[in-house]
């Protein structure tokens, strides 16, 4: 297991260096697919030998946790080309007789039809219905086969219009700490022990701005977001301030 997963790492690695190359070298935007948090930290790694393709990293939507990553400069190449990134609405065909549908229901019917992961980002739940970000090259082959989500019955459009999509609001969360490591922070957080907190840093769970964290006593900085797979994502908001006893009291906006 461990020689495959250092092969798929190495492939992926390659398929970085392969895509800058072409960008460089032909003076044309490249794109992977879209990208989960263990892969946007693999390429963060590669990042001081990839650079001087130029890249941009892009989910559809600011906040986005899966992106797409494109190697190209504009100012080199002359010219700006956008993601090839498209938002479908998926919404019932009668509201009243749907199923309440979680992100789990919408990812597994588009998985169901055979698509790849890579081709799918971020999918927006919102009541009985969703937003899905996905390549544009795989969205006309959505709106034809999706017809079904759990036991409903549902339709599929290209949309520009994103207004209805679900906001996720964040929770503010008001904490006190002895110093800002990342381990401490996001053990107040979830209101969690900090053993309980260091388990999820050795499973390799906690990414800070896109990169894994395996230093769990790093300090964090305000507006930096930290994402623990199990639990959500939070953010730093403001500077921290320091208490009568000592302590450093600091805000976060929690996003469940």
């Amino acid at each position: 297991m461990a020689n495959n997963n250092e092969k798929e790492l190495q492939q992926l690695k390659n398929r970085f260096k392969d895509l800058a190359e072409k960008s460089f070298r032909q003076g044309v935007y490249t794109f992977t697919g879209f990208l989960g948090l263990g892969d946007q930290d693999v390429f963060w790694q590669e990042e001081s030998r990839l650079r001087y393709a130029g890249y941009g990293l892009n989910g559809g939507f600011e906040g986005a946790d899966r992106v797409m990553l494109r190697f190209g400069n504009p100012e080199e190449l002359g010219y700006e080309m956008p993601f090839p990134i498209v938002c479908i609405h998926v919404r019932p065909l009668a509201q009243k007789f749907a199923d309440e549908l979680s992100h789990r229901d919408f990812l597994g019917a588009l998985m169901n039809l055979g698509i790849e992961r890579s081709t799918i980002g971020d999918i927006k739940v919102g009541e009985k219905q969703a937003y899905l970000f996905c390549m544009d090259t795989i969205a006309e082959f959505i709106c034809d086969n999706l017809s079904q989500v759990k036991h409903t019955h549902v339709k599929c459009d290209v949309t520009q219009d994103f207004r209805d999509i679900p906001q996720e609001e964040p929770v503010s969360v008001d904490i006190q700490v002895s110093s800002l490591r990342v381990d401490g922070v996001l053990a107040k957080v979830y209101n969690m022990s900090r053993e309980k907190s260091l388990e999820l840093f050795r499973a390799g769970k906690v990414y800070v701005d896109g990169r894994l964290c395996e230093n769990n006593s790093r300090l964090l900085k305000a507006g930096e977001t930290v994402n623990a797979r199990g639990y959500g994502k939070f953010a730093l908001t403001g500077e921290p301030r320091e208490t009568r006893k000592g302590k450093l009291a600091v805000s976060a906006a929690v996003y469940r």
